[in-house]
């Protein structure tokens, strides 16, 4: 089924003008992506895409480019306006925009540079950020992403399910890693996006890049990675132990499997998205370990790895069905190990609904 851009393109105008804007600019980004199906080169050349109430979306486009954006059909759904090497870009945005605009968007991807240019061309115009409008579209999926979204998750349980059938003992961090990205491709991803692989003590970085470190007998290991089909992103954790884990690793696994348990359960259309950080964190710190849980409990997921909504303390937005995410606990103890569990959810009219399906129980493996 073809994505239906068009009327993507008209929620945005209809949202920005319900929020009091007069032009939300989008610069090249997965919010370009995801409404005019657009990806071009990130150049320092300005490509921006704007979208304004009650007017038809324009394209701002350097000249050497045009044949780009016609190729991949935006001149059917917005202007295509090219500029000349010689031209300034940035005045044509403030023609489009209008002088008299009062309140104007920008994506949140946009370039230092495009952004100072446009407020020095536009004074008298407060800018804000985009996410109230491009956030609360891009967060509620439609039945198409969630299924992409179904499948990445697949794919990287898939590949998890492979590596756990291999041997980690004595192997690098880094050999675990370009394997996990070898299986992720052969299990169907188009492109692999992260592998974070921590053992032993470096298990306690969370976002620890992988070393030449060997996995040595009686450790944990933390795997955390995840690929990109047809633009939609995976993202699962899982910490496993290599022989006869370190005494305290099964009781802070058991924690923090209860935690994202505890989580999961609180998740339900209108509980405000900081009460599934509350009580996976309550969990964790009845059993002592509350300040060694040291991130938010989620991040919202789809065309990129991290995106709206985030499961943090703050963020009193209401859940609504549709709404992808994450619930990845963890507890991190330093010098000796850390555990994180992590599965990508979705928002139901009634609950919430698992995207990966690997064992979240502690396996020892060799």
């Amino acid at each position: 089924m073809p994505t239906d851009h068009r009327s993507r393109l008209a929620r945005a105008a209809e949202t920005a003008g319900s929020t009091g804007l007069d032009a939300v600019i989008v610069t090249p980004s997965a919010d370009l992506i995801y409404l005019a199906g657009y990806d071009p080169p990130l150049l320092p050349r300005l490509t921006c895409l704007i979208v304004r109430p009650g007017r038809d979306p324009v394209l701002v486009v350097p000249r050497l480019e045009a044949r780009l954006a016609t190729d991949a059909g935006i001149d059917e759904l917005a202007e295509v306006r090219a500029w000349q090497e010689t031209e300034d870009p940035y005045a044509l945005v403030r023609a489009v925009v209008g002088e008299e605009a009062s309140r104007v968007a920008c994506s949140h991807r946009m370039w230092a540079v495009h952004l100072l240019r446009l407020q020095a061309l536009l004074p008298e115009a407060g800018f804000v950020g985009a996410e109230g409008v491009m956030g609360r579209l891009r967060s509620i999926k439609d039945a198409q992403e969630l299924d992409l979204l179904k499948r990445a998750a697949r794919y990287a349980d898939e590949a998890l399910g492979r590596l756990l059938q291999t041997r980690l003992e004595t192997r690098t961090e880094r050999d675990v890693a370009r394997a996990l990205g070898t299986l992720l491709l052969e299990t169907g991803n188009d492109e692999v996006t992260f592998t974070i692989v921590g053992s032993g003590p470096n298990g306690a970085s969370p976002h620890h890049e992988p070393t030449s470190r060997e996995i040595l007998f009686g450790e944990g290991v933390v795997m955390d990675f995840g690929g990109r089909t047809d633009g939609y992103c995976s993202d699962v954790t899982r910490t496993v132990a290599v022989g006869q884990p370190p005494s305290e690793l099964p009781r802070v696994h058991e924690v923090v499997l209860e935690a994202q348990e505890e989580a999961l359960r609180t998740i339900a259309p209108d509980v405000p998205a900081q009460e599934v950080d509350r009580a996976a964190r309550r969990v964790i710190e009845r059993a002592g370990y509350g300040d060694l849980f040291v991130h938010r409990t989620g991040h919202g997921i789809g065309l990129e790895e991290h995106e709206w909504p985030y499961i943090v303390e703050g963020n009193d937005e209401p859940l609504r069905p549709g709404m992808c995410f994450s619930i990845e606990p963890g507890i991190y103890l330093p010098g000796e190990f850390g555990v994180r569990i992590e599965d990508i959810v979705t928002v139901t009219g009634t609950g919430a609904q698992r995207l990966n399906h690997a064992t979240r129980e502690l396996q020892v493996v060799r």
